[in-house]
């Protein structure tokens, strides 16, 4: 019944083994490729978009998440919500996360 399980031989005293230095070797170069491939870039564009959040005024036109553009109308400093108008007569409360972009002045206008 040995021919169903298989031999195991006991490694050869001289052959090589893997040391600490190059599993710790191995750690630090995937921490570093993490960094800069994952964490670094998400890190730029939340700092990018909280700066766009706060330099959003009354009056600028905006691109909403949903695809939405609007002029703002009113932005409440204590919350995180503003009003925007989509048309004429038409406003919606949005929150301020919900922006993409600032578009320049105009832009409604030329849509």
């Amino acid at each position: 019944m040995d021919f169903l399980i298989p031999t195991a031989y006991a490694q050869e005293a001289g052959a090589p083994q893997g040391g600490g230095m190059e599993l710790v070797f191995m750690l630090v170069m995937f921490g570093l490729i993490f960094y800069f491939m994952i964490y670094r870039p998400q890190a730029k564009r939340v700092k990018a978009h909280k700066e766009l959040i706060s330099n959003i005024g009354k009056g600028d036109e905006v691109l909403m998440n949903g695809g939405f553009v609007g002029r703002i109308t009113k932005i409440a400093e204590d919350k995180d919500f503003m009003v925007i108008a989509v048309a004429e007569g038409m406003e919606v409360t949005v929150q301020k996360s919900a922006v993409t972009a600032v578009l320049p002045k105009g832009t409604m206008k030329s849509l």
